[in-house]
C-alpha cells in the first residue's frame, strides 16, 4: 500500500509542478506580449520624432535659403567694395556657404543616427523578464 501511496503523491507532485511550470509559461507568454506591444509604442514615438525632427529641417531649409543668398550677396558686395576682384568674393561667399551648410548637415544627420533611435527602456525591460523567467524556471 505504501508504494500505491507514493505513487500516487508523485503522480499528484508531478501534475502540481507542471500545472506551476504552465502557469509561470503563460504568464511569461502575457509579459512577453506586453513587452512587444510597449516597443510598438516606442517605436511609434521615436518615429514620430524623426517625422517631426524632418518637418522642421525642411520648413527651416525653406525660410533660410533666402537670407542665406542675401547675406552672400552682401558678403560678395563687401569685398568687392573693398577691393577685392568680383569671381574672388563669389568664391569666397560660396565657401563660406559651403562651410556653414556641411555643418548643419552634419548636426542634422547625427540627431537621427540609430542609437538615439533604439528604444532603450523596452531593451532593458526586456532583459529583466529574461532574468525573470530564468529565475522561474529554476
Amino acid at each position: 500500500m505504501s508504494i500505491q501511496n507514493d505513487i500516487k503523491t508523485s503522480q499528484n507532485d508531478f501534475h502540481t509542478i507542471s500545472n506551476l511550470l504552465g502557469d509561470a509559461l503563460s504568464q511569461f507568454s502575457k509579459l512577453f506580449q506586453n513587452e512587444v506591444d510597449l516597443a510598438k509604442a516606442e517605436l511609434g514615438e521615436k518615429a514620430q520624432e524623426v517625422l517631426a525632427a524632418m518637418g522642421l529641417i525642411a520648413a527651416g531649409a525653406i525660410l533660410v535659403i533666402p537670407a542665406v543668398v542675401m547675406a552672400l550677396f552682401a558678403l560678395s558686395a563687401a569685398l568687392i567694395a573693398s577691393g577685392w576682384s568680383q569671381t574672388l568674393s563669389y568664391l569666397i561667399s560660396a565657401a563660406v556657404a559651403a562651410g556653414v551648410g556641411g555643418a548643419l548637415f552634419a548636426v542634422g544627420i547625427n540627431r537621427l543616427q540609430a542609437g538615439r533611435l533604439v528604444p532603450h527602456e523596452t531593451m532593458g525591460q526586456l532583459e529583466k523578464d529574461k532574468e525573470a523567467m530564468k529565475e522561474m524556471v529554476r
